[in-house]
């Protein structure tokens, strides 16, 4: 590695070490209420990662995550020219995966392997003393376990039977077994025998001490599972799967993969799924509403999720808001969907109307409007995307242009993001922006709420219809009221 390489990387792992110190205090606040209130003793505490070290940031580390969920490689030089920049909020950052390899030591590779070092976790307990009693306090314990063991092992201490109906409606089984039994005996066989992993294509099958592991490659052209490798390892006795036991234990491995089959056609595990993670993030959950072409939103409402807002990405779009402006010097945010790493807003300031595109936190596309805003009531205040064209593929660019009514006052030409503003979290808002910014040019402060007139609704349509048709369609929702 190059000295800026060795700088930058170990900063990455400096902030993450300071991430774990932040939440250890912060847990530790939690225990010390606990123990204040005199709760310490009768309350049950899990605390379990939840999955293995995270090799997302890629060789060369992230200053903002965004890149990836957008398929956009991170840049050596920018993310140098932000080392200072790391863990405060104007980054998004992530460790290179060299790290995730070495904070996994022993065991190989990260999240999404299914090799320990994407599965294997941590996980605390600190039983309530009634229930545990003397034994087993700070000592570990090797039984085998999943996420999935957590629960009934709450019910169990609580002496709690899961219900078979609730309401009339017949319960889903519980895949889990308690793991209270190891407080009292350390040496006890593992009650789990079997457990199955599937994520991204690459496959994984637990089962008495031998672990079946296939590994597959992220973009391999897609399906063509039967081309992978399986490897064996006998876990019992080489949890870090070092040693591939495959060519020696054939039969066992058919053995292995077989039950795999089985476990996962009883979970509900096909078909395999192998998108890269820009597919998967463009092709969000089944919605709660079916798609349309036009979607009205409200103020003073709750944010939406970016799954269940309206889909800009490749394709034109208007966004018109219905205001009624009494007097000159309205401001603040109309419009905003994500954040400060990707997303879009209109917004008012110093009187004019203005719509930024921040294209994945790489550049804010601000456009501005030439003319003072209008005074008076149902005034139509718009942005409208005119999409010609895609460069590269995916990332589609074309006119953005703001409009007061029918009256166009600004133009300008931009890109917009191919793929998702955030996995959790930066939804959509009217008459405010409730987190990260996507801009720092909004007026005012905290959530840049519109202030010196009312917003009535905003419509946002992706028909791909000329601009007009929007604006007859707010003037029909008016003669409507």
């Amino acid at each position: 590695m190059t000295g800026d390489e060795k700088r930058l990387f170990a900063r990455m792992a400096e902030v993450y070490a300071g991430f774990l110190a932040h939440a250890d205090h912060h847990i530790g606040r939690l225990l010390d209420y606990l123990e204040e209130s005199g709760l310490r003793d009768n309350t049950m505490i899990i605390l379990v990662s939840d999955n293995g070290a995270s090799g997302e940031g890629g060789p060369n580390g992230s200053v903002n995550e965004s890149l990836f969920m957008n398929g956009i490689p991170d840049d050596m030089a920018t993310n140098l020219a932000m080392l200072d920049e790391l863990g405060s909020p104007k980054t998004y950052n992530h460790y290179p995966n060299g790290w995730a390899m070495a904070f996994n030591t022993p065991f190989k590779m990260w999240k999404r392997y299914e090799f320990n070092g994407g599965t294997a976790d941590p996980c605390i307990i600190s039983w309530p003393s009634a229930k545990a009693g003397t034994t087993g306090k700070g000592e570990i314990r090797h039984q085998y376990h999943h996420a999935v063991d957590i629960v009934p092992t709450i019910l169990d201490t609580l002496g709690v039977e899961p219900p078979e109906r609730i309401k009339g409606h017949v319960q889903s089984r519980f895949d889990g077994v308690s793991m209270r039994y190891s407080v009292g005996d350390p040496s006890a066989p593992s009650a789990r025998r079997t457990q199955f992993y599937s994520m991204l294509g690459s496959r994984g099958i637990w089962h008495d001490g031998w672990k079946a592991v296939t590994t597959h490659p992220t973009i391999s052209g897609w399906s063509n599972f039967n081309d992978d490798t399986w490897e064996l390892y006998h876990t019992d006795v080489d949890r870090a799967e070092v040693h591939d036991l495959a060519a020696e234990h054939p039969d066992k491995l058919r053995e292995l993969v077989n039950l795999w089959f089985a476990e996962a056609g009883d979970n509900g595990a096909f078909p395999l799924d192998d998108r890269s993670p820009l597919e998967i993030f463009l092709t969000p959950r089944p919605q709660l509403a079916p798609h349309r072409d036009r979607y009205v939103y409200f103020p003073d409402s709750a944010e939406v999720p970016e799954a269940q807002a309206v889909n800009v990405r490749n394709r034109s779009y208007t966004i018109g808001a219905v205001v009624d402006i009494p007097a000159p010097g309205a401001q603040g945010v109309l419009f905003a969907h994500g954040s400060r790493f990707g997303g879009h807003a209109l917004y008012v300031k110093d009187n004019r109307l203005h719509y930024v595109n921040n294209f994945v936190g790489m550049m804010e596309q601000k456009v501005d409007g030439t003319e003072d805003l209008p005074v008076g009531e149902n005034l139509l205040l718009a942005a409208s995307f005119d999409k010609d064209g895609e460069n590269p593929p995916g990332v589609s660019t074309g006119i953005l242009t703001l409009y007061h009514g029918d009256r166009k006052v600004g133009a300008a030409r931009i890109k917009t993001q191919p793929g998702t503003y955030s996995i959790a979290g930066e939804g959509l808002c009217v008459g405010r922006d409730s987190g990260e910014a996507v801009t720092s040019d909004y007026a005012g402060d905290h959530d840049h709420r519109f202030t010196g007139g009312t917003i009535r609704r905003v419509a946002v349509d992706v028909s791909g219809e000329p601009y007009a048709d929007l604006e007859r369609e707010a003037q029909a929702l008016l003669v409507r009221e």
